[in-house]
Protein backbone atom coordinates (compact mmCIF):
# COMPACT_ATOMS: atom_id res chain seq x y z
CA UNK A 1 0.00 0.00 0.00
CA UNK A 2 1.09 3.57 -0.60
CA UNK A 3 0.84 6.60 1.61
CA UNK A 4 1.07 10.34 1.27
CA UNK A 5 4.62 11.53 1.68
CA UNK A 6 5.30 14.05 4.43
CA UNK A 7 2.07 16.06 4.52
CA UNK A 8 2.63 19.62 5.66
CA UNK A 9 0.61 20.27 8.79
CA UNK A 10 -1.27 23.52 9.06
CA UNK A 11 -0.13 25.67 11.94
CA UNK A 12 -3.49 27.35 12.22
CA UNK A 13 -5.71 26.62 15.20
CA UNK A 14 -8.26 23.82 14.96
CA UNK A 15 -11.03 26.20 14.03
CA UNK A 16 -9.23 27.64 10.99
CA UNK A 17 -9.55 26.34 7.47
CA UNK A 18 -6.50 28.45 6.58
CA UNK A 19 -7.47 29.24 3.02
CA UNK A 20 -5.93 32.33 1.47
CA UNK A 21 -8.91 33.19 -0.70
CA UNK A 22 -11.87 35.50 -0.77
CA UNK A 23 -15.38 34.14 -1.15
CA UNK A 24 -17.87 36.04 -3.30
CA UNK A 25 -21.53 35.25 -2.65
CA UNK A 26 -23.53 34.61 -5.81
CA UNK A 27 -27.14 35.15 -4.89
CA UNK A 28 -29.46 32.76 -3.10
CA UNK A 29 -28.88 29.08 -3.75
CA UNK A 30 -30.91 25.91 -3.48
CA UNK A 31 -30.54 22.27 -4.48
CA UNK A 32 -32.94 22.33 -7.40
CA UNK A 33 -30.37 22.95 -10.09
CA UNK A 34 -28.14 25.76 -11.32
CA UNK A 35 -29.49 29.15 -12.17
CA UNK A 36 -28.24 31.01 -15.23
CA UNK A 37 -25.53 32.93 -13.36
CA UNK A 38 -25.36 30.90 -10.17
CA UNK A 39 -22.59 28.31 -9.81
CA UNK A 40 -23.65 24.69 -9.46
CA UNK A 41 -21.51 22.44 -7.28
CA UNK A 42 -21.79 18.65 -7.25
CA UNK A 43 -20.82 16.46 -4.31
CA UNK A 44 -20.64 12.66 -4.30
CA UNK A 45 -20.53 11.00 -0.87
CA UNK A 46 -19.38 7.37 -0.65
CA UNK A 47 -21.95 5.48 1.44
CA UNK A 48 -23.90 5.56 4.68
CA UNK A 49 -22.94 2.10 5.98
CA UNK A 50 -19.23 2.45 6.79
CA UNK A 51 -19.81 5.51 8.99
CA UNK A 52 -22.81 7.59 10.05
CA UNK A 53 -20.85 10.78 9.40
CA UNK A 54 -21.49 11.06 5.66
CA UNK A 55 -25.24 11.57 6.01
CA UNK A 56 -25.54 12.91 9.55
CA UNK A 57 -22.66 15.40 9.42
CA UNK A 58 -21.00 15.97 6.03
CA UNK A 59 -24.22 16.38 4.06
CA UNK A 60 -25.70 18.74 6.64
CA UNK A 61 -22.62 20.93 6.94
CA UNK A 62 -22.00 21.08 3.19
CA UNK A 63 -25.63 22.07 2.58
CA UNK A 64 -25.37 24.80 5.21
CA UNK A 65 -22.13 26.13 3.71
CA UNK A 66 -23.48 26.18 0.16
CA UNK A 67 -26.71 27.85 1.30
CA UNK A 68 -24.71 30.51 3.13
CA UNK A 69 -22.59 31.11 0.02
CA UNK A 70 -25.66 31.47 -2.19
CA UNK A 71 -24.76 28.76 -4.70
CA UNK A 72 -26.75 25.88 -6.15
CA UNK A 73 -25.67 22.36 -5.22
CA UNK A 74 -26.41 18.70 -5.78
CA UNK A 75 -25.28 16.28 -3.06
CA UNK A 76 -25.76 12.57 -3.73
CA UNK A 77 -24.57 9.37 -2.06
CA UNK A 78 -23.24 6.40 -4.06
CA UNK A 79 -24.17 4.03 -1.21
CA UNK A 80 -21.07 1.93 -1.72
CA UNK A 81 -21.70 1.26 -5.41
CA UNK A 82 -18.83 2.04 -7.77
CA UNK A 83 -21.24 1.87 -10.69
CA UNK A 84 -23.60 4.36 -9.07
CA UNK A 85 -20.64 6.59 -8.20
CA UNK A 86 -19.77 6.90 -11.88
CA UNK A 87 -23.41 7.24 -12.97
CA UNK A 88 -23.98 10.06 -10.49
CA UNK A 89 -20.83 11.80 -11.73
CA UNK A 90 -21.99 11.51 -15.35
CA UNK A 91 -25.38 12.98 -14.43
CA UNK A 92 -23.79 15.88 -12.58
CA UNK A 93 -21.46 16.65 -15.47
CA UNK A 94 -24.38 16.50 -17.91
CA UNK A 95 -26.28 18.90 -15.66
CA UNK A 96 -23.42 21.38 -15.91
CA UNK A 97 -21.74 21.40 -12.51
CA UNK A 98 -18.94 23.93 -12.27
CA UNK A 99 -17.06 22.01 -9.59
CA UNK A 100 -17.15 18.32 -8.62
CA UNK A 101 -16.35 17.34 -5.02
CA UNK A 102 -15.89 13.60 -4.47
CA UNK A 103 -15.18 11.12 -1.69
CA UNK A 104 -13.88 8.17 -3.66
CA UNK A 105 -14.83 4.56 -3.00
CA UNK A 106 -11.46 3.54 -4.42
CA UNK A 107 -8.78 5.42 -6.32
CA UNK A 108 -9.46 3.66 -9.64
CA UNK A 109 -13.10 4.70 -9.80
CA UNK A 110 -12.27 8.11 -8.39
CA UNK A 111 -9.59 8.71 -11.01
CA UNK A 112 -11.98 7.83 -13.85
CA UNK A 113 -14.49 10.38 -12.60
CA UNK A 114 -11.89 13.10 -12.02
CA UNK A 115 -10.37 12.64 -15.47
CA UNK A 116 -13.80 12.89 -17.10
CA UNK A 117 -14.55 16.06 -15.15
CA UNK A 118 -11.22 17.62 -16.05
CA UNK A 119 -11.73 16.77 -19.72
CA UNK A 120 -14.88 18.90 -19.57
CA UNK A 121 -13.16 21.79 -17.82
CA UNK A 122 -14.76 21.05 -14.45
CA UNK A 123 -12.63 21.73 -11.37
CA UNK A 124 -12.27 18.84 -8.91
CA UNK A 125 -11.77 18.52 -5.16
CA UNK A 126 -10.86 15.34 -3.30
CA UNK A 127 -12.88 15.51 -0.08
CA UNK A 128 -11.59 13.58 2.94
CA UNK A 129 -9.85 10.89 0.83
CA UNK A 130 -7.06 11.51 -1.64
CA UNK A 131 -7.61 9.82 -5.00
CA UNK A 132 -4.20 8.31 -5.75
CA UNK A 133 -2.95 9.32 -9.21
CA UNK A 134 -6.28 11.07 -9.67
CA UNK A 135 -5.07 14.56 -10.40
CA UNK A 136 -7.68 16.47 -8.38
CA UNK A 137 -7.14 20.22 -8.22
CA UNK A 138 -7.39 20.32 -4.42
CA UNK A 139 -7.56 18.01 -1.42
CA UNK A 140 -9.42 18.77 1.83
CA UNK A 141 -9.03 16.44 4.79
CA UNK A 142 -7.48 15.96 8.19
CA UNK A 143 -3.91 15.08 9.06
CA UNK A 144 -4.75 11.41 8.75
CA UNK A 145 -1.43 10.01 9.92
CA UNK A 146 -1.93 12.08 13.07
CA UNK A 147 -5.36 10.47 13.47
CA UNK A 148 -3.57 7.11 13.59
CA UNK A 149 -0.94 8.43 15.99
CA UNK A 150 -3.70 9.54 18.37
CA UNK A 151 -5.29 6.08 18.12
CA UNK A 152 -1.99 4.36 18.87
CA UNK A 153 -1.23 6.68 21.78
CA UNK A 154 -4.77 6.21 23.05
CA UNK A 155 -4.44 2.43 23.09
CA UNK A 156 -1.10 2.67 24.91
CA UNK A 157 -2.68 4.92 27.53
CA UNK A 158 -5.68 2.61 27.93
CA UNK A 159 -3.36 -0.35 28.51
CA UNK A 160 -1.34 1.30 31.28
CA UNK A 161 -1.21 -1.05 34.23
CA UNK A 162 -2.52 -3.94 32.11
CA UNK A 163 -1.08 -7.42 31.91
CA UNK A 164 2.60 -7.78 31.12
CA UNK A 165 3.21 -7.84 27.36
CA UNK A 166 -0.39 -7.39 26.21
CA UNK A 167 -1.34 -9.02 22.90
CA UNK A 168 -2.65 -6.44 20.42
CA UNK A 169 -5.02 -7.05 17.50
CA UNK A 170 -5.22 -4.52 14.66
CA UNK A 171 -8.41 -4.18 12.61
CA UNK A 172 -7.58 -1.80 9.79
CA UNK A 173 -9.90 0.00 7.39
CA UNK A 174 -10.38 -0.71 3.70
CA UNK A 175 -7.23 -1.60 1.74
CA UNK A 176 -8.53 0.52 -1.17
CA UNK A 177 -8.88 3.69 0.98
CA UNK A 178 -5.66 5.70 1.14
CA UNK A 179 -6.85 7.20 4.43
CA UNK A 180 -6.91 3.73 5.99
CA UNK A 181 -3.25 3.35 5.00
CA UNK A 182 -2.42 6.70 6.55
CA UNK A 183 -4.24 5.81 9.77
CA UNK A 184 -2.27 2.57 9.95
CA UNK A 185 1.00 4.35 9.26
CA UNK A 186 0.18 6.59 12.20
CA UNK A 187 -0.73 3.95 14.76
CA UNK A 188 1.98 1.58 13.65
CA UNK A 189 4.51 4.36 14.21
CA UNK A 190 3.44 4.21 17.86
CA UNK A 191 2.93 0.45 18.20
CA UNK A 192 5.79 -1.02 16.14
CA UNK A 193 8.54 0.20 18.52
CA UNK A 194 6.59 -1.32 21.41
CA UNK A 195 6.34 -4.62 19.56
CA UNK A 196 10.05 -4.46 18.82
CA UNK A 197 11.12 -3.87 22.43
CA UNK A 198 8.73 -6.45 23.87
CA UNK A 199 6.43 -4.01 25.66
CA UNK A 200 3.53 -5.25 23.52
CA UNK A 201 3.08 -8.45 21.54
CA UNK A 202 1.84 -8.07 17.97
CA UNK A 203 -1.23 -10.20 17.32
CA UNK A 204 -3.58 -10.55 14.34
CA UNK A 205 -3.49 -7.68 11.84
CA UNK A 206 -6.27 -7.60 9.21
CA UNK A 207 -7.74 -5.17 6.68
CA UNK A 208 -11.53 -4.87 6.40
CA UNK A 209 -12.82 -4.65 2.80
CA UNK A 210 -14.88 -1.50 2.18
CA UNK A 211 -14.88 -0.70 5.90
CA UNK A 212 -17.67 -3.28 6.18
CA UNK A 213 -18.61 -3.54 9.85
CA UNK A 214 -20.16 -7.01 9.51
CA UNK A 215 -16.96 -8.34 7.90
CA UNK A 216 -14.98 -6.59 10.60
CA UNK A 217 -16.92 -8.41 13.28
CA UNK A 218 -16.39 -11.75 11.53
CA UNK A 219 -12.67 -11.10 11.19
CA UNK A 220 -12.35 -10.16 14.85
CA UNK A 221 -14.31 -13.21 15.98
CA UNK A 222 -11.78 -15.35 14.10
CA UNK A 223 -8.93 -13.40 15.69
CA UNK A 224 -10.36 -14.10 19.11
CA UNK A 225 -10.74 -17.80 18.30
CA UNK A 226 -7.24 -18.08 16.86
CA UNK A 227 -5.67 -16.51 19.95
CA UNK A 228 -7.69 -18.49 22.46
CA UNK A 229 -9.47 -15.29 23.52
CA UNK A 230 -6.16 -13.92 24.77
CA UNK A 231 -6.35 -10.55 22.98
CA UNK A 232 -5.64 -7.72 25.44
CA UNK A 233 -6.20 -4.64 23.27
CA UNK A 234 -7.73 -3.81 19.88
CA UNK A 235 -6.70 -1.06 17.52
CA UNK A 236 -9.97 -0.68 15.59
CA UNK A 237 -9.69 1.89 12.81
CA UNK A 238 -13.07 3.59 13.31
CA UNK A 239 -16.09 3.60 15.59
CA UNK A 240 -18.10 1.29 13.34
CA UNK A 241 -15.42 -1.39 13.44
CA UNK A 242 -14.95 -0.74 17.16
CA UNK A 243 -18.64 -1.46 17.75
CA UNK A 244 -18.36 -4.67 15.73
CA UNK A 245 -15.44 -5.69 17.95
CA UNK A 246 -17.34 -4.73 21.11
CA UNK A 247 -20.33 -6.83 20.03
CA UNK A 248 -18.05 -9.88 19.75
CA UNK A 249 -16.42 -9.06 23.10
CA UNK A 250 -19.86 -8.79 24.72
CA UNK A 251 -20.77 -12.27 23.52
CA UNK A 252 -17.60 -13.51 25.21
CA UNK A 253 -18.05 -11.47 28.40
CA UNK A 254 -14.88 -9.51 27.61
CA UNK A 255 -16.32 -6.07 26.90
CA UNK A 256 -14.98 -3.36 29.17
CA UNK A 257 -11.89 -5.42 29.99
CA UNK A 258 -10.28 -5.28 26.52
CA UNK A 259 -9.53 -1.67 25.45
CA UNK A 260 -10.79 -0.80 21.97
CA UNK A 261 -9.98 2.34 19.98
CA UNK A 262 -12.14 4.07 17.39
CA UNK A 263 -12.47 7.17 15.25
CA UNK A 264 -15.15 9.63 14.03
CA UNK A 265 -16.70 10.47 17.42
CA UNK A 266 -20.03 8.98 16.37
CA UNK A 267 -22.89 8.91 18.87
CA UNK A 268 -22.49 5.14 19.09
CA UNK A 269 -18.75 5.47 19.66
CA UNK A 270 -19.22 8.11 22.35
CA UNK A 271 -21.87 5.99 24.05
CA UNK A 272 -19.49 3.02 23.99
CA UNK A 273 -16.94 5.22 25.74
CA UNK A 274 -19.55 6.25 28.32
CA UNK A 275 -20.37 2.60 29.01
CA UNK A 276 -16.67 1.70 29.34
CA UNK A 277 -16.64 -0.62 26.32
CA UNK A 278 -14.48 1.68 24.13
CA UNK A 279 -11.46 3.50 25.47
CA UNK A 280 -11.17 6.39 22.97
CA UNK A 281 -12.18 7.83 19.64
CA UNK A 282 -10.86 10.61 17.42
CA UNK A 283 -12.92 13.71 16.77
CA UNK A 284 -12.53 15.28 13.36
CA UNK A 285 -14.35 18.60 13.19
CA UNK A 286 -16.34 17.80 10.06
CA UNK A 287 -18.00 21.22 9.96
CA UNK A 288 -14.56 22.76 9.46
CA UNK A 289 -13.77 20.23 6.74
CA UNK A 290 -17.09 20.88 4.97
CA UNK A 291 -16.69 24.64 5.29
CA UNK A 292 -13.18 24.48 3.83
CA UNK A 293 -14.32 22.34 0.90
CA UNK A 294 -17.30 24.60 0.23
CA UNK A 295 -15.11 27.71 0.33
CA UNK A 296 -12.71 26.16 -2.16
CA UNK A 297 -15.53 24.97 -4.41
CA UNK A 298 -17.22 28.37 -4.51
CA UNK A 299 -13.94 30.12 -5.27
CA UNK A 300 -13.21 27.68 -8.10
CA UNK A 301 -16.73 28.08 -9.47
CA UNK A 302 -16.14 31.84 -9.55
CA UNK A 303 -13.03 31.34 -11.65
CA UNK A 304 -10.59 32.01 -8.82
CA UNK A 305 -7.37 30.10 -8.10
CA UNK A 306 -7.32 29.66 -4.31
CA UNK A 307 -4.07 29.36 -2.42
CA UNK A 308 -3.75 26.93 0.49
CA UNK A 309 -1.26 26.74 3.31
CA UNK A 310 -0.45 23.06 2.84
CA UNK A 311 0.07 20.41 0.19
CA UNK A 312 0.47 16.65 -0.04
CA UNK A 313 2.46 14.56 -2.48
CA UNK A 314 0.45 12.00 -4.41
CA UNK A 315 2.12 8.64 -3.65
CA UNK A 316 1.65 7.36 -7.20
CA UNK A 317 2.14 10.36 -9.48
CA UNK A 318 4.37 12.36 -7.11
CA UNK A 319 2.29 15.41 -8.00
CA UNK A 320 1.94 18.05 -5.30
CA UNK A 321 -1.72 18.62 -4.49
CA UNK A 322 -2.73 21.93 -2.83
CA UNK A 323 -4.42 20.94 0.41
CA UNK A 324 -6.29 21.98 3.51
CA UNK A 325 -5.35 19.68 6.41
CA UNK A 326 -7.19 20.06 9.70
CA UNK A 327 -6.14 18.80 13.12
CA UNK A 328 -7.85 15.81 14.80
CA UNK A 329 -8.50 15.59 18.56
CA UNK A 330 -8.34 12.49 20.76
CA UNK A 331 -11.52 11.95 22.80
CA UNK A 332 -11.74 9.90 26.00
CA UNK A 333 -14.21 9.75 28.87
CA UNK A 334 -12.53 12.88 30.25
CA UNK A 335 -13.26 15.24 27.34
CA UNK A 336 -16.42 14.06 25.55
CA UNK A 337 -17.87 17.48 26.36
CA UNK A 338 -15.56 18.92 23.67
CA UNK A 339 -17.62 17.17 20.98
CA UNK A 340 -20.87 18.36 22.55
CA UNK A 341 -19.67 21.96 22.93
CA UNK A 342 -18.63 21.99 19.27
CA UNK A 343 -22.19 21.14 18.26
CA UNK A 344 -21.15 17.85 16.68
CA UNK A 345 -22.88 15.57 19.20
CA UNK A 346 -26.43 16.37 20.28
CA UNK A 347 -26.57 15.81 24.06
CA UNK A 348 -30.24 14.82 23.81
CA UNK A 349 -29.27 11.95 21.52
CA UNK A 350 -26.00 11.11 23.24
CA UNK A 351 -27.52 11.05 26.71
CA UNK A 352 -30.80 9.32 25.84
CA UNK A 353 -32.27 6.44 27.86
CA UNK A 354 -29.66 4.33 29.63
CA UNK A 355 -26.93 6.88 28.94
CA UNK A 356 -28.58 9.73 30.87
CA UNK A 357 -27.14 8.60 34.20
CA UNK A 358 -23.71 8.09 32.67
CA UNK A 359 -23.76 11.60 31.18
CA UNK A 360 -24.77 13.00 34.58
CA UNK A 361 -21.96 11.04 36.23
CA UNK A 362 -19.39 12.53 33.90
CA UNK A 363 -20.85 16.03 33.71
CA UNK A 364 -21.84 15.81 30.06
CA UNK A 365 -24.74 17.79 28.71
Amino acid sequence: MHSISSPLRLTAALGAAALALTLTACGSGDDSGGGEDTPLIGVILPDSASSDRWETADRKYLEEAFEAAGVDYDIQNAQGSREDFQTIADQMLTNGVDVLVTVNLDSGTGKTVIEKAKSQGVATIDYDRLTEDGGADYYVSFDNEQVGVLQGQGLVSCLEGATATPLIAELNGSPTDNNATLFKNGYDSVLDPLYADGTFEKGPDEWVPDWDNAQGGTLFEQMLTDTGAEIDGVLAANDGLAHAVITVLQRNNLNGTVPVTGQDATIQGLQNILSGDQCMTVYKAIKQEADAAAELAVALANGETPETDASVVDPISSAEVPSVLLEPVAITIDNIQVVVDDGFADPAELCAADYAALCDEHGIG
